[in-house]
């Protein structure tokens, strides 16, 4: 959805689909000068500060607000459909922040995948039951397009808005490329915002079509291949 803005603005380039934290006052993401601007692994205790910037992120992401058109629906849900799709890279050591937690993406690699059982059922539940049909149509849309070969997804990227015009968003997603080059895999995504897809262009992303249901809206599978390690 997400996951996660042609060449823009700095404050432009910063709209991802997906999350970002401020910092949690913990020592483990305290830093100054360029330590503060690294890109570091997350782990499990950091989890529900990633969830955090996450949520914040997709405020106005039109997938998430389609599904959760009002605040509170929204604030109570998203936590929990980031928790869905990206629990495990934190385990894997394929979550990422920096800037205590100013950006986030919380990668699966080959082999990991999200928990599919928890987002049916929360979507179920969760969402107004107009929109389940074109809910059903959406995922199963999704399914086709997701790569049968080893690969990367990315299911969740992006800043605080109080962070963006920073490039956070270009650094993180830079880190993790360089390891699907390192390691010759494809990368995937799905777009929820187009408002992103220049950004994911700039990082080599191409789409692969577009799904769109009913009533909602339109959501951008994209593939990056793999490119030579410089």
């Amino acid at each position: 959805m997400h996951k996660l803005e042609p060449l823009q603005t700095n404050h432009e380039k910063e709209r991802e689909s997906g999350v970002s934290v401020k910092d949690t006052g913990s020592d483990k993401h305290k830093a100054t000068g360029s330590a503060a601007r690294a890109v570091y692994s997350i782990d499990e205790t950091s989890a529900e500060a990633a969830y955090a910037t996450i949520v914040l992120a997709f405020t106005s992401d039109p997938a998430a607000r389609w599904s959760w058109p009002r605040a509170d629906d929204y604030l109570r849900n998203m936590p929990l459909l980031a928790r869905a799709f990206s629990w495990k890279s934190f385990g894997l050591g394929t979550a990422f922040g920096m800037d205590g937690l100013a950006g986030a993406a919380l990668w699966l690699p080959p082999g990991a995948s999200s928990d599919e059982e928890s987002l049916a059922s929360l979507f179920e539940c969760t969402t107004p039951a107009s929109i389940h049909q074109d809910f059903a149509g959406v995922f199963e849309k999704m399914a086709n397009f997701h790569p049968h070969e080893p690969h990367w997804y990315l299911p969740l990227i992006g800043v605080d808005p109080a962070c963006q015009g920073q490039r956070l968003g270009d650094k993180l997603m830079a880190h993790a490329l360089a390891r699907c080059d390192a390691d010759r895999l494809p990368a995937y995504l799905e777009s929820s915002n187009p408002r992103n897809i220049p950004f994911y262009q700039r990082h080599g992303f191409e789409e692969m079509g577009k799904i769109q249901v009913g009533s909602s809206p339109t959501i951008v599978p994209m593939l990056r291949r793999p490119r030579a390690p410089r």
